[in-house]
């Protein structure tokens, strides 16, 4: 698997994955910049993800739905904050049908993305998760937030290998 370490900091109020593919920083960008890359990936592998709305931009609006293994859907959005390609994006995650529609009860967090060259080749990923409280950190952990990262982030290989 990809992923190399998950990181929780109660105290800064953070969870960080880090994973390492034998690829460029700018292949491994593609991942993020294409919609139907980021659809073979984004979710766990029993909730696969179709992105409807894909603006990579500053202010831009990414909006997704993950469907389970009963037919369940759960919509996603990201608000973009900031995006430097091939290095960096920067979103504000949440769920519901969009920003302005976010679902009641659920904290959205910040999510910040780098993508790194490995000194021996090939690119670091991280991907630090901000959250606005503990309780919202122990509210996203609790819905299985790192297994579901852990897992989504090991399907990379399989499309950088095709």
């Amino acid at each position: 698997m990809s992923v190399t370490s998950v990181a929780k900091d109660l105290e800064a109020l953070t969870m960080t994955v880090t994973a390492e593919y034998d690829v460029s920083v700018d292949r491994a960008w593609q991942l993020w910049a294409d919609p139907r890359q980021l659809e073979r990936w984004w979710g766990p592998p029993t909730f696969p993800a179709t992105f409807e709305r894909h603006e990579l931009e500053p202010d831009g609006v990414v909006t997704y739905y993950m469907t389970g293994p009963e037919g369940e859907v759960h919509r996603g959005w990201w608000k973009v904050l900031e995006v430097e390609p091939p290095r960096r994006l920067v979103v504000q995650d949440g769920f519901g049908d969009e920003p302005s529609n976010a679902a009641a009860g659920m904290p959205s967090v910040t999510m910040r993305v780098t993508l790194a060259d490995r000194v021996d080749g090939g690119v670091v990923m991280t991907m630090l998760t901000a959250f606005p409280s503990l309780e919202a950190m122990e509210q996203m952990l609790q819905m299985g937030m790192e297994q579901g990262l852990t897992l989504a982030m090991g399907q990379i290989d399989r499309i950088l290998a095709a």
